[in-house]
């Protein structure tokens, strides 16, 4: 049974795997290889996965294990790292899909090329397998960062459980709040139109599947001293368990 942990609210939504808005709204982030981050010795720590649907309080619920000490890798951020001006993977979308998806600054237009793939199920694909092994190499050696003494680091990602990232943690926390909560949260914040949301949270795994996933349960429903006292207390039990 998931050990339900009561959260507080998030701040902000990340933008998405390369991308756009965060959240896996458009592309996933993931390989058809399995690759466990599992301690193999004392160097290595224990990769726990930090998941939840769009507008959930990842953001949030990270940087207070970040307070802790904890070390933590976005694959969103990663996601958009691997898409900078000057990469092999913007040259790569540019020679597709032609100069016309950057901006006035040279930067990858995300609102357009999100607006491409959720109309053309093709190029979602294409774009997918030109970022999914990029992604997951640069998640991989940011996940393992030399001179840290806890013994577990994060990795925060929308798409963890949808994707096969799964394969790279030994245990899962999702934080959680009712649908309507993530819709109206993101409306709130984003420029999204309710329709697109939606659409957004469609593609995600169901909040419940998500939740029989869990090994514990953020309830980001709760007040923000309750959120801090459950993270330190979720941070004393894996520091138990992984030390």
């Amino acid at each position: 049974m998931s050990k339900e942990i009561n959260m507080g609210s998030d701040e902000r939504v990340h933008p998405p795997p390369g991308v756009g808005q965060t959240s896996g709204d458009d592309v996933k982030v993931g390989s058809d290889e399995s690759v466990h981050l599992t301690p193999s010795s004392a160097s290595a720590p224990v990769v726990v996965g930090l998941t939840g649907g769009i507008g959930s309080g990842k953001s949030t619920v990270v940087r207070m294990f970040g307070e802790l000490g904890v070390h933590w890798v976005d694959a969103d951020d990663v996601a958009r790292e691997v898409v900078e001006p000057g990469t092999p993977g913007l040259a790569e979308i540019v020679e597709h899909f032609g100069e016309d998806i950057l901006t006035d600054e040279g930067t990858l237009d995300r609102a357009q090329l999100r607006q491409i793939v959720f109309a053309n199920p093709e190029e979602r694909t294409w774009l997918e397998a030109l970022l999914h092994p990029m992604i997951r190499e640069e998640l991989i050696r940011q996940l393992r960062p030399g001179g840290y003494a806890l013994p577990y680091v994060l990795l925060v990602s929308p798409l963890l459980l949808e994707t096969d990232q799964h394969n790279l943690v030994s245990k899962i926390v999702v934080v959680d709040v009712p649908v309507e909560t993530q819709i109206e949260r993101t409306m709130a914040r984003d420029t999204n139109e309710r329709d697109q949301v939606e659409r957004i949270i469609a593609a995600q795994m169901p909040r419940e599947k998500r939740r029989e996933r869990a090994d514990a349960i953020i309830d980001n429903n709760r007040p923000m001293d309750d959120v801090e006292r459950q993270v330190r207390e979720l941070h004393e039990k894996f520091l138990v368990d992984f030390g």
